[in-house]
């Protein structure tokens, strides 16, 4: 007798105010200082790129970019917890790296704590670079952390 492994589907589409509810459970789950439900909301409001990554139907995880003059932001990015370390984080990522590249952007930026060094090594497989920081960017549990801005270079411009 031979076992069969059914692939998962994983699939991309426009985030919308009805998938809230699960993009702050998956927030909420990951984060220590996660993001508002207001501030996602916000994100959609204005039209900034938001996707949702969805697994075999379900949400599995969301990443949110800005696209203006030439330069992609991406100022949120998340995995549910349980799916974590399974390649799903690097898949969202180059999903918005050909995004960002559909709409014109000839570099893409981000902020990262120095104490997530899994989303570090992610990142720099994926083409990134520490460009500089930011100093006391983030809360934390005893005042506030730096970030680390990482760029990726999306187009042969300079």
């Amino acid at each position: 007798m031979s076992a069969v492994l059914k692939q998962a589907t994983i699939v991309f589409r426009p985030m919308s105010g009805m998938d809230l509810e699960h993009i702050m459970e998956i927030e909420e789950g990951v984060y220590e200082f996660p993001w508002s439900i207001g501030i996602f909301q916000d994100c959609l409001n204005v039209g900034y790129c938001c996707w949702v990554l969805e697994q075999d139907d379900k949400v599995a995880g969301y990443g949110i970019m800005s696209v203006l003059a030439g330069e992609a932001h991406i100022l949120n990015l998340c995995i549910r917890s349980e799916l974590q370390n399974n390649g799903l984080g690097k898949e969202m990522i180059d999903y918005l790296i050909d995004l960002a590249k559909a709409h014109n952007a000839d570099v893409m930026f981000l902020e990262v704590r120095p104490s997530n060094g899994q989303a570090i090594k992610i990142y720099e497989k994926s083409g990134f670079d520490e460009v500089g920081n930011r100093k006391d960017y983030y809360p934390a549990k005893f005042g506030r952390e730096d970030a680390l801005i990482l760029a990726k270079q999306l187009t042969d411009k300079m």
